[in-house]
């Protein structure tokens, strides 16, 4: 059954739920950052930074705006997604006051080993990646995934470089 009142359905809905969610990370984010800044961090990697905001919040609008309302829904695969989205939250748990949207090291921080990181070392691009493209497909959008997945493995590469390089001296 499909519920869609004009342009506004249950793609759009999903959407915005994802923004808000957005949203509520960066607030968490900027305050861990402003904390992690005051007690001694060093951002780097803040040139390539607007990106993210460029890549992630046209991937949003793309998908808000191109997605007609009456869209079938892939349950499936917005399944997966929420999966993914679990997994972003025990990253961030697992991070706590240390995660940020922003690269900031504090020399005496330790590294953290736990939760996902056991198994991976950047468990959170891993994660961005994947629900870069599993959205998209969930809402019947591949030219958005191709598009957006294009456009942030580039990105992921790079940022990894230079998080790798600020974090060599703490390994």
């Amino acid at each position: 059954m499909s519920v869609a009142l004009g342009w506004f359905g249950w793609p759009q809905a999903i959407v915005l739920a994802v923004a808000a969610q957005r949203l509520a990370e960066l607030v968490y984010a900027r305050r861990n950052t402003a904390r992690l800044l005051a007690a001694g961090g060093v951002e780097v990697g803040a040139r390539h930074y607007p990106l993210f905001f460029l890549i992630q919040g046209g991937w949003l609008a793309a998908l808000l705006v191109l997605t007609p309302a009456d869209t079938p829904i892939s349950w499936p695969l917005l399944a997966l997604f929420a999966a993914l989205q679990a997994a972003r939250v025990w990253i961030i748990a697992t991070l706590g006051r240390y995660w940020t949207t922003r690269i900031v090291t504090v020399a005496d921080a330790p590294l953290v080993t736990g939760g996902p990181y056991r198994w991976l070392r950047h468990p959170n691009y891993a994660v961005v990646a994947a629900e870069i493209v599993t959205l998209p497909l969930a809402l019947s959008q591949p030219w958005v995934a191709l598009a957006a997945g294009a456009a942030t493995v580039p990105l992921l590469r790079h940022r990894i470089a230079v998080e790798e390089a600020a974090l060599a001296a703490r390994r």
